[in-house]
């Protein structure tokens, strides 16, 4: 299976934009559907937002969307999120995730990002 590493995170302003990526290594990254969660500590990890394997299907939670674009380039293995109009609410670790199926749980997940926005 793969392995995830991610990177980009940071400080920023509110109103900034900052761009995550995650490298994968392995075997078939591209047979894999990617997503991007975030969690703090007073909350659940959430969702932010999805890609399939092919690129041709995303997915945005709604706090995101307009906001958010996740895209992936499997000639190199890499899945980026662009954010930007970042608000302090987005403050959090941000994971990288895959999976083979379509439905389920994430089975692969890299170490996180810290994204930390100041107002």
């Amino acid at each position: 299976q793969v392995q995830l590493v991610e990177s980009g995170g940071g400080l920023v302003q509110a109103g900034g934009s900052l761009r995550l990526s995650c490298a994968a290594s392995g075997r078939a990254f591209s047979n894999y559907n990617m997503a991007w969660l975030r969690q703090t500590p007073r909350k659940e990890r959430e969702l932010v937002a999805t890609i399939s394997w092919s690129g041709d299907t995303t997915y945005y939670a709604d706090s995101d969307k307009g906001r958010f674009t996740i895209s992936r380039d499997n000639a190199k293995n890499t899945v980026h999120l662009q954010m930007n109009s970042l608000n302090v609410d987005d403050t959090a670790v941000y994971y990288c995730a895959a999976r083979i199926t379509t439905y389920g749980g994430y089975n692969v997940w890299g170490q996180g990002t810290q994204v930390t926005v100041s107002s």
